[in-house]
């Protein structure tokens, strides 16, 4: 029987009190996390979840079928582990699989869910090397924290150096996750504003969540780089939604970076070029589009306050040097913000996967970019299950589909969509999900699967 073993780092808190900041009166923060697995075989799919406390020790282990008629399933609550579980997970299933969990979070003392929510992807495999683009400590009321799993077969040694060049180490038992909080490292500086680099003698996958004190951002470490990444969706000044994109330089030596921006609904083409030193992150998009007091200034051609949703690439790296990057979407007057990981052109494929989408459940509902990131024009076609609506678009390269679920599938819906391009094709995407109705930040989005 051949088993798919899917890693989930994902800061799979259940009824843990964390400090929001460490502003005076500022409140906890209490977690709940869910996860969306769907089955992309042909047979039903016997899926094993085992979930791990941080010294290795299984806290327990849930045994599921997912049929091919209901493609995909939702585990929420995760009543199977006990209140102030903070750990990780790993999935096996003898049919193959992707995963994506949410993360849920409450202020202390007020209505569940009142606070907001961040969602991120599974992985299917580590490396000894993990990229984290934004790492931050006290940056306008942000500060982030992160957990690092062992996905290898023995206890991994694992040091984090960050920008500043002040590190930190553990050792994590198989299948287990640490935490590391950047508010209770002393050797950070407050306003710290920069990037981190894992290394370990055993595969790991790692997840960030960026908290501030109305908004909570979630993104996946990178297990890998490129020198042009891909990302899929760019919002600036659109409807109260702004973008910033954190470039990191995994390299040796420093790098000219110029991001090209191509509208889908809006917008004009432009672009912006800026320095990037090695094992440091720069900031894109957010100042060339948004704000004002740019600390690090580049050139752009675009145009300032203008309305822009489209997609982004690197399309010059003078020092051909390892990129990653990720995307923030922010809605300061809605309190909304949500994070993705930018892609590798080389990992797109025919076919992506979208094991969550909603249409008016509870308010929730999702909307997904797709993009072109291959060198031919492409038609690209958008199927959902137990739904005979599609969305289709022929894209030339660098374009990208913007679809709406919202009043397009059925009241309530909860299900998955899968995007296919044409013969030779290659696709990347990412899905956002919102609760327009709800006050707190509801808005999250994850990285589509390619298959």
């Amino acid at each position: 029987m051949k088993v798919t073993r899917l890693a989930i780092a994902f800061l799979l808190l259940l009824g843990v009190a964390l400090p929001l900041s460490v502003y005076a009166q500022a409140p906890d923060v209490t977690y709940e996390s869910g996860i969306q697995v769907q089955n992309q075989g042909d047979s039903d799919a016997t899926v094993i979840l085992t979930f791990y406390n941080q010294d290795g020790t299984v806290a327990a282990t849930v045994d599921e079928t997912i049929t091919v008629a209901e493609v995909s399933k939702t585990f929420f609550p995760l009543t199977a582990v006990p209140d102030g579980f903070n750990g990780s997970a790993v999935i096996s299933s003898d049919q193959p699989i992707v995963a994506i969990s949410n993360m849920l979070l409450t202020e202390a003392g007020g209505a569940q869910w009142a606070f907001g929510g961040a969602s991120y992807s599974g992985f299917s495999g580590g490396a000894t090397a993990v990229s984290l683009p934004l790492i931050m400590k006290e940056n306008s009321g942000f500060s982030t924290w992160f957990n690092i799993q062992n996905a290898g077969s023995s206890a991994a040694s694992v040091t984090v150096t960050y920008s500043s060049g002040d590190t930190e180490t553990a050792t994590i038992p198989v299948g287990a996750a640490k935490t590391f909080n950047q508010l209770d490292n002393a050797d950070l500086p407050a306003g710290f504003v920069g990037s981190a680099s894992v290394s370990s003698d055993q595969p790991i996958v790692a997840a960030v969540v960026e908290l501030g004190q109305t908004t909570v951002f979630a993104y996946d470490g990178f297990t890998g780089s490129s020198t042009d990444v891909v990302m899929p969706l760019v919002n600036a000044n659109n409807s109260g939604y702004i973008t910033g994109i954190q470039v990191q330089n995994s390299g040796s030596q420093a790098t000219n970076v110029t991001v090209s921006y191509t509208p889908s609904l809006a917008g004009t083409a432009c672009t912006e070029t800026k320095s990037v030193a090695a094992n440091s992150s720069a900031t894109f998009a957010l100042y060339s589009f948004s704000l004002s007091g740019d600390p690090a200034p580049g050139t752009t051609t675009c145009t300032f306050g203008e309305t822009f949703v489209g997609s982004a690439k690197i399309t010059a790296n003078s020092a051909s040097q390892p990129l990653v990057a990720i995307v923030n979407q922010l809605n300061l007057s809605a309190n909304k913000g949500a994070s993705y990981s930018g892609f590798d052109p080389a990992a797109g494929t025919e076919t992506v996967a979208m094991p969550l989408i909603m249409d008016r459940n509870s308010n929730y509902w999702t909307g997904f970019s797709v993009a072109n990131v291959g060198s031919a024009a492409t038609t690209v076609t958008c199927s959902y299950a137990d739904s005979t609506h599609t969305d289709s678009a022929t894209l030339q390269p660098g374009e990208a589909l913007a679809a709406l679920q919202l009043d397009n599938l059925a009241d309530g819906y909860v299900g998955s969509a899968t995007c296919t391009a044409g013969a030779g094709g290659s696709i990347v995407g990412i899905v956002n999900e919102l609760n327009s109705v709800l006050s707190g930040d509801s808005f999250l989005v994850y990285n589509a699967f390619n298959q």
